[in-house]
């Protein structure tokens, strides 16, 4: 007990060599289009490849460097110009600075006695944002990922409409109904479930040929619930859906809400970070809706700022956060502190430990300013529109609708395959063909890209540029790509 328990010096030098390993695998091979996207193995491979084995004994540092070249190596790397895998594609080194400070400074944001900078930090990173949606105050607070910020919205919108359900529980409310698209997040649906609403009382309103909600649709729904003598009190609004990328009519939804005394919520996490679109100026005209009384954005999306930063905002300065999750723990926030305790803000939320999600994406935005960012979401949208224009150009590629947003869905047809439309055999075996070049990919290395059926449509790939570092011959190399694995499909 007279000296450390660890090697401070030996620690120092192991970290400065990972570092160096760090630098060279993950983000200079990570983002180098010569090198693989993924180095493909199947589970049992890896698994004696990497030995994940714990054993009594520790190991020496030359091989636990070499274990994290093996991390490196076998894991898919997000930040290569052809990994259009995922929404979070993409390398920010301002923003991989800042999640490298936040972990070696390892703090908790839920007061400021213990994380001084990143309490005001937070705050002006909200207040920017909530400013973008439209807003000149209110409050807000980064949650663990777009799923929860829309459950955070659920939950609060209960406790505004019934506050004393944070007392008394589900079971002394009435049967409450909620209300999205078809089309939006499955987060809606969890939630759902999570808070013990119920997904019997998630009312999916119908969508039009874009995916948009239907107003008129919507209306109905809420007269159908209250009909069936449900309490209707939410209605969530997608900016930007999954796979098609549509943008609901958030003014005719808000009225309806402001109608029916409903709270208003838009998710713009769900596919492609639509909230992005509030700092292009080709875009000032956003869809988002100042009208809301929350919103969830997710900047770890279209602006790679690197998982996970997720915002929950709301329009509300009356406190609602605190007096809706508020638990006043006296070991944590004891009312007597020597400073302003109006800066210890973890209480607004239902976690206790709170990663920092503010560093990054504020290191980004000092790097790169608003319209650094905005230039990103404006070439995302060049990118998507010259996609278009060559998937229309070349032969055996086929538009699932022509995207509006950064969302491109099409159809690869093989060449046995064409001139075939009208045999019955056309579609279910045109379905197999996405998955079939999404597995010849992958153990190639070569790319990665998601499909999915939707709707009658069966399988079709969805494409989305949000990785700053991708260039036409990325793209050019993405469809000449997936036109050679397919052809003798």
């Amino acid at each position: 007990l007279e000296h450390p328990g660890v090697d401070k010096a030996a620690g120092e030098e192991f970290l400065r060599e990972a570092l160096h390993v760090l630098l060279d695998e993950a983000v200079r091979k990570g983002t180098d289009v010569t090198e693989k996207v993924c180095d493909w193995k199947e589970p049992g491979e890896l698994r004696q490849l990497l030995d994940l084995e714990l054993r009594n004994d520790g190991e020496p540092p030359e091989r636990l460097l070499g274990r994290c070249r093996d991390v490196i190596r076998y894991s898919v790397r997000t930040g290569h110009p052809r990994f259009f895998n995922q929404l979070f594609s993409g390398l920010d080194h301002h923003a991989l600075a800042g999640r490298l400070i936040t972990e070696a400074l390892n703090t908790s944001q839920y007061t400021y006695e213990i994380a001084p900078v990143f309490v005001l930090m937070e705050e002006v990173v909200l207040a920017k944002l909530r400013e973008l949606v439209g807003w000149s105050c209110g409050d807000g607070i980064f949650a663990p990922g777009g799923s929860i910020s829309n459950m955070y919205a659920m939950n609060v919108a209960r406790f505004h409409r019934f506050p004393e359900s944070r007392r008394k529980g589900s079971w002394a409310l009435p049967r409450l109904a909620l209300f999205t698209s078809q089309e939006s997040h499955y987060s809606i649906q969890k939630g759902a479930a999570f808070l013990g609403i119920g997904t019997d009382n998630v009312h999916l309103v119908a969508t039009d040929e874009r995916g948009k909600m239907i107003p008129e649709e919507l209306e109905k729904e809420i007269e159908r619930a209250k009909a069936e003598g449900a309490e209707p009190f939410f209605v969530c609004a997608t900016c930007g859906t999954t796979v098609l990328g549509a943008f609901d009519p958030l003014g005719s939804i808000a009225d309806i809400c402001q109608r029916h005394g409903l709270w208003f919520h838009v998710d713009v996490n769900s596919g492609v970070g639509g909230g992005a679109c509030c700092v292009a100026p080709c875009l000032k005209n956003s869809p988002l809706s100042h009208r809301a009384d929350s919103v969830a954005w997710n900047p770890h999306k279209m602006l790679t700022v690197g998982l996970q930063c997720s915002a929950f905002l709301l329009r509300d300065t009356s406190g609602l956060l605190q007096r809706c999750y508020g638990a006043g723990a006296t070991y944590l926030f004891q009312p007597d502190k020597f400073y302003d305790v109006a800066y210890d803000t973890g209480d607004k939320t239902p976690q206790c430990g709170r990663r920092v999600d503010c560093l990054k994406l504020w290191l980004l935005w000092k790097a790169a300013g608003t319209e650094g960012l905005a230039r990103r979401v404006e070439r995302a949208f060049a990118f998507t529109r010259y996609l278009a224009e060559e998937v229309k150009r070349r032969d055996g590629f086929q538009l699932v609708l022509e995207p509006e947003f950064i969302n491109l869905c099409f159809w690869f047809v093989p060449p046995s395959l064409r001139g075939r439309e009208g045999s019955p055999d056309y579609w279910p075996r045109l379905g197999k063909v996405a998955p079939a070049i999404k597995e010849r990919m992958m153990r190639k290395g070569s790319m990665m890209v998601g499909y999915q059926p939707h709707g009658a449509k069966v399988n079709f790939f969805r494409q989305v540029v949000t990785n700053p570092a991708v260039t036409k011959r990325d793209l050019d190399f993405f469809l000449g790509e997936i036109e050679r694995l397919g052809q003798d499909l």
